[in-house]
């Protein structure tokens, strides 16, 4: 478990509100998430790899990512795939990425069977801390449930813990 807990929320009983700080500054924090070279360190569960990782990082670019689980001890997970995408609206460095996060195929094309979401990722400032705001927002109660059912909160939980663990070995 990371050195500061996470903390989650729900309003409006559409949007996820996920906060965590984390021991680095705000430029390097932030620099983690363009990269596929770092995200490929950090991004999924534990037990997860990033075979897939292509980042346009760009208001219009996307990102488009395969999670591999290659931990055997994951029963009926292991070998199993899953397939992102997200398309950059807006960044302003090393402030604010907001996206659209959708599961999708292996050619990108979007799964208009699973819920998507509007990111709103915060960096705030805090000297030689940062704090991650992050709003997902969904189309309905029913697509948050969707997506909490099916271990988003523990997987952005590890996924945060990995995080904290490479920006403290890019310290």
């Amino acid at each position: 478990m990371g050195k500061y807990k996470m903390s989650h929320r729900v309003e409006n009983g559409n949007v996820l509100v996920i906060e965590r700080e984390f021991d680095a500054p705000r430029k390097l924090v932030f620099s983690m998430f363009k990269s596929p070279e770092h995200i490929k360190q950090f991004w999924g569960p534990r037990g997860w790899d990033v075979p897939v990782c292509n980042v346009d990082f760009r208001a219009g670019g996307a990102w488009v990512y395969c999670m591999k689980c290659v931990d055997k001890n994951q029963g009926n997970f292991f070998g199993m795939e899953a397939w992102g995408r997200a398309d950059y609206k807006e960044i302003v460095e090393p402030e604010k990425i907001v996206y659209v996060d959708a599961f999708c195929d292996a050619n990108g094309n979007i799964d208009p069977n699973l819920p998507s979401a509007t990111v709103t990722m915060l960096f705030v400032d805090m000297g030689n801390k940062t704090k991650i705001v992050s709003r997902g927002e969904y189309a309905s109660p029913a697509d948050l449930k969707v997506v909490t059912d099916m271990g988003m909160i523990q997987g952005i939980t590890e996924t945060w813990d990995r995080l904290e663990e490479l920006l403290a070995k890019n310290l």
